[in-house]
């Protein structure tokens, strides 16, 4: 086992490239060949292999998705096993549960929160029952951000009246391409509660009400971009549930100290959310609306939810600290026990969390769980529990539940409005939530990039692991043939994560040349090799010329203009890519994302640790290393160089101009976009690009 200090990989520039950074920096031409050794690098990755490498060998790893499995688990138990672990005492949970509430807000995009502004609410119609009436309106969360929403009033009212705020779950109502909002799907909830005498809120969703926003945007619409902008549309819902209650705060019919939320599936989801942010309400029963990051993760249940379920995890959160912060007050958990994408396994988890906290509070009466039999579907099983939850705790009543709840209007009958407003944002809402400008920095350039430097660790590589050994190399072989030396090398990068690195080397070369890594990404060639691999010298000297991307063998003539060079593919890439076609790459992707990781800020960390492995094998000491990369790649080096010293030249070709169209890394444009990184490893290396970048409109 080697320590390693780092650096990243270069690679020719176009016959035109541009120069950005300190004079004093150098330049290589490299022939052809030089050229075509220089475009592969090789890496496998998986879990740490156990034993020594037998002689002329590969040691016996895991296949790619069982790596991708481990490494899953390994992070997932990681985070649970620290969620809550520090709370012990009730003082304890006092102490942090104002700053919980506050990364929570954070991390819904709604910290510093927005303005309160007048909501403009508009009732534009009334359907009258005989025990019952329905209001239809709007009102305004921000200017523009439109809610529709229909408020179901009992009649006779002679006091106040408890309310509920009912949360849509996905439940589309579209005809001839008319959306009547997703409030007509729970009508009947509505109804129910207006019957037994609460004022009941229903409001639509950002994604299904009658103006249709988007909450798919890493699910299938490829906007990877959200992330950068430290975006989800569940911080749209929790804002639109927040100003619900000021809405219903407003009216004189309801007891604003008797109000209460629930919802299911997505409106379990942001049930959750309003609790967390919002202490006016009183009661909770959100219903198939959580479970916890291994079922997510692990399992794979991600791939059920679109982004409006999900934190922008910045402070690596497991779910059941979301859920913690409604205690103590009176919550209910409900759940089926066939429900594939809410598991009950990852329910039963989150609850015997709870029961640990509310014990702390001295008040296990406030928590229940209710499990019915069933698929995820809204059923009366769930339903009439629910009932009872609010009417002992909101009403201080426990009787039978008599009556169903059943539906009795038309989509037509519930429409909000005649014709959608010209004003409404509701469609650009991921543009104008998160991101917000970076706060003001110091004067100078230095303290500018130090505080950069200390943002992008807080808000976007958080989930780059602590501390711990430095990167490990185990050697694979050596073979010299013509002057020239092959070597293979196993690089763990952190623990289940295994790259294979490639060198070739001169045996003697001037001083002055300088050594090369190369980045290699999915387009790079490479020709499988038989199984198992290399065994005798030649087959050996044949893997590592693959792996490079050369059909003969090894020549001096390759290394006329450099000492050494070194080629490696980032996690997911390569030889070793993890199966499945393009919708289980977003889905993999995505389970990144759940981690407080995003899969390019993972791939920046395996640059870092490439860069430090290098300069720990004796061709690379002592020269000028060079680091190469196209594409989302050169981002991914361009932003490991700034956390490692020891790289003299970066050549990045086909960059992106901006994280709105390249690589995702959580919240990372709250803080700059690739033009200030550019600048910033500009002022510690030198820097060649194809192109100059400007900053993107945020």
């Amino acid at each position: 086992m080697l320590r390693l200090t780092m650096n990243a990989l270069p690679f020719v520039p176009p016959p035109r490239a541009h120069a950005v950074g300190r004079s004093g920096g150098f330049i290589v031409s490299l022939n052809r060949a030089v050229l075509r050794s220089a475009m592969l690098l090789c890496i496998c990755w998986g879990p740490v292999a156990s034993g020594a490498a037998a002689a002329g060998g590969h040691p016996q790893t895991p296949s790619p998705s069982q790596a991708l499995a481990e490494y899953f688990e390994a992070e997932t138990a990681r985070l649970a096993a620290r969620c809550l672990a520090d709370v012990n005492t009730l003082e304890d949970w006092r102490s942090r549960r104002a700053e919980y509430r506050r990364q929570a807000a954070e991390m819904l995009g709604l910290w510093p929160e927005p303005p309160r502004g007048d909501l403009k609410a508009v009732v534009t119609g009334t359907v009258e029952q005989e025990d019952f009436r329905v209001q239809k309106l709007h009102y305004q969360s921000s200017p523009g951000l439109y809610v529709t929403a229909n408020l179901y009033l009992p009649k006779g009212l002679t006091r106040p009246a408890p309310a509920v705020l009912y949360v849509c779950g996905h439940g589309p109502v579209i005809t001839n391409g008319i959306s009547y909002g997703n409030k007509v799907s729970y009508q009947h909830h509505g109804i129910w509660f207006a019957r037994n005498g609460y004022a009941c809120l229903l409001i639509d969703t950002l994604q299904l009400g009658e103006i249709q926003g988007a909450h798919h945007g890493t699910y299938r619409d490829g906007a990877w971009w959200w992330n950068a902008r430290g975006y989800t549309p569940a911080g749209v819902e929790a804002w639109n549930s927040i100003r619900a209650l000021d809405y219903l705060c407003s009216r004189p019919e309801v007891d604003t100290n008797r109000l209460g939320v629930t919802g299911r599936s997505g409106g379990g989801a942001y049930s959750w959310t309003l609790a967390a942010l919002d202490d006016r309400v009183k009661v909770i029963a959100p219903v198939a609306g959580i479970t916890d990051l291994r079922n997510h993760v692990v399992d794979g249940v991600v791939e059920g939810h679109c982004d409006c379920m999900f934190l922008v995890n910045t402070y690596r959160w497991d779910y059941p600290l979301l859920a913690a912060l409604a205690a103590p007050r009176p919550l209910l958990l409900v759940n089926t026990d066939a429900d594939t994408i809410f598991p009950l396994d990852g329910v039963l988890r989150t609850h015997e969390r709870l029961k640990r906290l509310y014990a702390l509070h001295k008040a296990p009466a406030n928590l229940g769980l209710v499990i019915a039999p069933g698929p995820h579907k809204d059923t009366q099983d769930l339903q009439m529990p629910v009932f009872r939850w609010f009417n002992r705790h909101l009403k201080g009543e426990d009787t039978l539940i008599e009556m169903a709840a059943t539906k009795r209007f038309t989509p037509q009958q519930l429409k909000v409005f005649s014709e959608l407003p010209s004003d409404a944002i509701n469609t650009n809402a991921q543009r104008l939530f998160g991101a917000p400008p970076a706060a003001v920095l110091p004067p100078t350039s230095a303290e500018r990039h130090a505080a950069w430097l200390a943002e992008l660790r807080r808000q976007s590589f958080a989930g780059w692991p602590e501390g711990g050994p430095a990167p490990i190399l185990r050697p694979l072989f050596r073979e010299s043939a013509h002057g020239v030396v092959c070597e293979a090398y196993d690089l763990e990068t952190q623990p289940h994560v295994i790259l294979r690195l490639y060198v070739m080397s001169r045996s003697s070369a001037p001083s002055s040349l300088p050594v090369l890594l190369r980045i290699h990404g999915a387009n790079q060639p490479w020709q499988p090799l038989p199984s198992p691999r290399a065994s005798t010298p030649a087959a050996r000297l044949a893997e590592v010329c693959s792996a490079f991307g050369l059909e003969d063998r090894p020549s001096r003539e390759w290394f006329t203009d450099a000492a050494a060079i070194a080629c490696v593919w980032p996690r997911g890439l390569g030889p070793d890519a993890w199966p499945g076609d393009a919708r289980k790459q977003i889905h993999l992707r995505r389970r990144f994302m759940l981690l407080g990781q995003t899969l390019d800020s993972m791939r920046v960390w395996d640059i870092r640790r490439a860069v430090q492995a290098a300069r720990e094998l004796k061709p690379f000491k002592g020269r000028p290393l060079q680091v190469v990369a196209e594409g989302d790649l050169a981002v991914d080096a361009l932003y490991a160089s700034l956390f490692e010293k020891e790289i003299d030249c970066l050549r990045l070709r086909q960059m992106p101009r901006s994280h709105l169209q390249g690589p995702d890394y959580l919240n990372v444009l709250k803080v700059l976009d690739i033009p200030h990184a550019l600048e910033m490893a500009a002022a510690r290396c030198r820097v060649l690009t194809d192109g100059p970048s400007e900053p993107q409109t945020r």
